[in-house]
């Protein structure tokens, strides 16, 4: 059996691409962190978010992820509020920023796992003060407080890397991990955009 350890819709959404049947249960686990490295921080969380669900169903192969936005050299997670997602969206407006996702599989109630971290590229487009505004009242559960995959959401202007990264977890690093936990072998290759 597998498990998303995350209650992400996006996740989710992606998840399913790998035509893999699973079950969702999300971890309970702190996101608090004094790490700085942007990729050691990913990984990090992501282990930490798939151990925990993993000690509760030891019989289960769990899959973790944690994604941040790194602009300017600092960590942007998920915004606390409103004011705080004006703020995000001010610094990264305009700006190339990294986007960042760590993704852990693990298995034997946490004993054995393997993680990777993913990196892309995103420019901003320069919004007006007031649709940054607008805009900061609509995704304070993402990292960087906006959402790629969502047609009304006029912030980013292009990609370069992995855009599932960019939604939350990376598809072919993640078929890649379940390939090598040796539990879906033949799973297909992960193509296209969220929808």
């Amino acid at each position: 059996m597998l498990i998303l350890a995350s209650a992400s819709p996006r996740r989710r959404i992606l998840l399913r691409r790998l035509k893999v049947p699973f079950r969702v249960i999300p971890s309970r686990a702190g996101e608090e962190s004094r790490e700085r490295d942007p990729r050691r921080l990913v990984l990090k969380l992501a282990l930490r978010k798939a151990r925990d669900v993993a000690r509760r169903h030891p019989d289960a192969v769990v899959l973790g992820a944690d994604t941040i936005v790194v602009c300017r050299g600092e960590i942007i997670g998920k915004p606390r509020d409103h004011s705080h997602a004006l703020r995000i969206l001010d610094t990264l407006n305009g700006r190339w920023q990294e986007v960042y996702t760590g993704i852990a599989v693990v298995w034997e109630g946490g004993r054995t796992w393997r993680a990777r971290a993913v990196k892309s590229r995103v420019l901003a487009r320069r919004l007006s003060p007031e649709r940054l505004h607008r805009l900061a009242g609509k995704h304070h559960d993402k990292a960087g407080a906006y959402a790629v995959q969502d047609r009304d959401d006029p912030f980013i202007e292009r990609i370069e890397g992995d855009y599932g990264n960019v939604v939350g977890l990376p598809l072919d690093a993640a078929r890649r991990l379940l390939e090598r936990a040796g539990v879906y072998p033949a799973l297909p290759p992960a193509r296209g955009r969220l929808k």
